[in-house]
């Protein structure tokens, strides 16, 4: 990724370093240097500061007293437990989306899970854009809903369970055929307002892409 002019510049740091931690460029654990980090890319250190407490509250980097930045940790363990809080919130935002969701809302939903069928079913399927659609959805679903603490919890864990799909990328391809199942059902739980049916989707596929994110960091 080449560093380029941001929006804000503290934001395009954090965008820059995450892209760097999510692919494995920076490795779990290892420190950040906030000076060294400043010169190479030729910005003030607080605005590296402020980029890296983004950084911690998307889960990608550790801060500690007296001890400064670093990756956070990524092995199985430290996977599983990431990816059960964030399925319970997936089941929560599923709950209130069967609950709030209204006709207008029906194509924006389908075409949304559609793009995510589409990229899965492409020859020599790109993770990255499986991962980005599927990330749409859940943006999409989040819009529908309209809770902004929901919404700003799934947000946040979004760069780190990236993290963990990419550095998983060969194990979650071949889990590719359950992920659109996944997304085959889901709609149709949705749309029936059937919550219970939705939790059970999600839950058994969460569990699935655990298993398969715990192999591959194992």
């Amino acid at each position: 990724m080449d560093f380029q002019a941001p929006n804000t510049l503290a934001e395009q740091i954090a965008s820059y370093l995450a892209t760097r931690i999510m692919t494995g460029q920076i490795r779990p654990g290892q420190r950040i240097q906030e000076a060294n980090l400043a010169t190479e890319l030729k910005v003030s250190r607080a605005s590296v500061k402020e980029a890296l407490y983004t950084l911690e509250r998307w889960h990608l980097v550790e801060i500690t007293p007296r001890k400064g930045a670093s990756a956070t940790q990524l092995n199985a363990d430290y996977a599983s437990e990431l990816y059960d809080v964030y399925m319970h919130l997936l089941i929560m935002l599923a709950t209130r989306l069967c609950e709030r969701w209204q006709e207008a809302d029906k194509q924006r939903l389908l075409d949304a899970v559609g793009q995510v069928v589409t990229q899965i079913k492409q020859p020599g399927t790109d993770i990255t854009s499986v991962v980005k659609t599927s990330f749409e959805v859940m943006e999409t679903c989040c819009d529908v809903v309209g809770n902004p603490y929901l919404t700003e919890a799934l947000s946040n864990f979004k760069p780190a369970v990236s993290r963990a799909y990419y550095l998983s990328a060969e194990r979650y391809r071949q889990g590719l055929a359950q992920t659109s199942q996944f997304f085959a059902e889901l709609p149709k739980a949705v749309l029936e307002r059937d919550t219970t049916k939705a939790r059970e989707l999600i839950q058994g596929f969460a569990e699935h892409q655990k298993q398969l994110i715990r192999q591959a960091l194992a």
